[in-house]
C-alpha cells in the first residue's frame, strides 16, 4: 500500500472524532475553559501581579510580603485592598499592575454598599454571595476545582478498575468468582451513609473525599475490562505467546490490555462528568469540601437559603450544566471515534 495514503488506527479515530463537529468543537471550548482556570491567580486575585515599589520589584500574588515592606506599621502580610496600603504603593514613581478582577475566591468586598448577597454591579459582576465575596471568582475557582478532583477520581479509578477486571478476566476460574463476590458485596455497601459517617468523624477535605468516592467508583469500569480479558484470554496470538514463554503480566500487558482500553477510553468523559456532579452534590448536602473552599455546590446550596438572590443560583447552575454537556458532547463523539463498524 502507498505510503502515502496509509494512517494509523489512532489517527483514523481521531479523523472520526474531529469529523463531529459537535464534539470537536465542545473539546476545544472546554480545554480553553480549563486552561484558562488554571491561571485563576493570575485573573481573579486580590494581590498585584507586579509591584514596582521605590526601584524594587514584588509579585504578591506568588510571595507574601509584611507591609513593612512597603512602608506600614504591622509585620503582617500587606492588605492590598486597604487603602491606606494602596497609597503607599503607588506614591511617586512607584506603579501597580493587577489582575484584570481585584476579588479571589475569598475576598470580601467592604466597599459595596448594598446588603449581601449583593445584586450584580459593575465591581461585581455577578453580584456577591452571603458573605460579600465575589460569585465570579468562586465560579472560577469552583470549575477548576471540580475539574481537577474529576481527574484524579477518574485517573484513580480507571487505574483500580483496570488492574482488577484485568485480574478476573485473564484469570478466570475460582479467582474471577471470588472477586465478584467481593464486588457484590462492596457495591451493596449505603456509600452515602458512609460518606455521612466519615464527615462527623474526620474533618471534611477534598482528600478525604477522594479516597472514599475512589473506593467505589471503579466497580462499573471494571466490569468492562474483565469482559474484554475474559473474551481475549483464549484468542490464538495469547496462546502463541503463552507458548514463547511470555509471563503472566507481559501478555496481559502489551497483548490484551492495549485491545480492551476501548471502553475505558469511550467512557473517560462520562465519568468526568459523573465525578462533578458527585462532587457538587456532596458540597451541596454540606458532606463535601471545607466551607471556605469554592464550590459550585456551595454557591447553589446558598442560592437555595437566598431565592431572591437569583444570580447565585443562575451563576452555578451555567457553569455546572454548561461544563457536563461539553463532557457529554466529547463523550459522544469519543465513541463514535472508537467505534471501528464506521469508515
Amino acid at each position: 500500500m502507498n505510503k502515502d495514503f496509509y494512517i494509523t488506527p489512532g489517527q483514523r479515530s481521531w479523523l472520526r472524532f474531529k469529523g463531529s463537529r459537535r464534539g470537536y468543537v465542545s473539546l476545544w471550548l472546554f480545554s480553553i475553559l480549563f486552561i484558562l482556570s488554571l491561571f485563576a491567580e493570575v485573573l481573579f486575585n486580590d494581590k498585584p501581579l507586579l509591584v514596582n515599589y521605590q526601584d524594587d520589584y514584588y509579585v504578591p500574588f506568588l510571595v507574601s510580603y509584611p507591609e513593612t515592606t512597603f512602608g506600614g506599621d504591622f509585620e503582617t502580610e500587606a492588605d492590598y485592598t486597604d487603602e491606606y496600603v494602596r497609597e503607599r504603593i503607588t506614591q511617586g514613581d512607584n506603579w501597580v499592575i493587577d489582575p484584570p478582577v481585584r476579588f479571589s475566591y475569598n475576598t470580601i468586598n467592604f466597599t459595596s454598599d448594598a446588603a449581601n448577597p449583593a445584586p450584580p454591579s459593575s465591581d461585581n459582576l455577578i453580584g456577591t454571595d452571603d458573605r460579600g465575596r465575589d460569585v465570579l471568582s468562586r465560579l472560577v475557582y469552583g470549575f477548576r476545582l471540580s475539574v481537577l478532583f474529576a481527574f484524579a477520581l477518574t485517573a484513580l479509578g480507571v487505574v483500580i478498575g483496570i488492574f482488577m477486571g484485568a485480574i478476573q478476566g485473564y484469570f478466570s476460574g475460582k479467582i474471577d468468582l471470588f472477586m465478584q463476590r467481593v464486588i457484590e458485596v462492596w457495591s451493596s455497601m449505603p456509600e452515602l451513609y458512609l460518606l455521612i459517617i466519615f464527615a462527623s468523624i474526620f474533618q471534611p477535605s477534598i482528600w478525604l473525599l477522594l479516597v472514599l468516592l475512589s473506593l467505589f467508583g471503579w466497580m462499573g469500569l471494571s466490569d468492562y475490562v474483565r469482559a474484554e480479558f475474559l473474551r481475549g484470554r483464549n484468542m490464538d496470538y495469547v496462546r502463541a505467546a503463552k507458548a514463547m514463554g511470555l509471563s503472566d503480566f507481559a501478555i496481559m500487558r502489551h497483548h490484551l490490555l492495549p485491545n480492551s482500553l476501548t471502553p475505558v477510553i469511550t467512557f473517560l468523559p462520562f465519568r468526568i462528568s459523573g465525578s462533578i456532579l458527585a462532587l457538587t452534590s456532596l458540597d451541596f448536602l454540606g458532606l463535601g469540601v471545607p466551607p471556605t473552599t469554592p464550590s459550585l455546590g456551595e454557591l447553589l446550596s446558598q442560592g437555595k437559603e437566598n431565592i431572591e438572590a437569583w444570580w447565585l443560583s443562575l451563576g452555578a447552575f451555567v457553569v455546572l450544566v454548561g461544563t457536563l454537556m461539553l463532557l457529554i458532547f466529547i463523550g459522544e463523539a469519543l465513541r463514535e471515534a472508537m467505534d471501528t463498524r464506521k469508515n
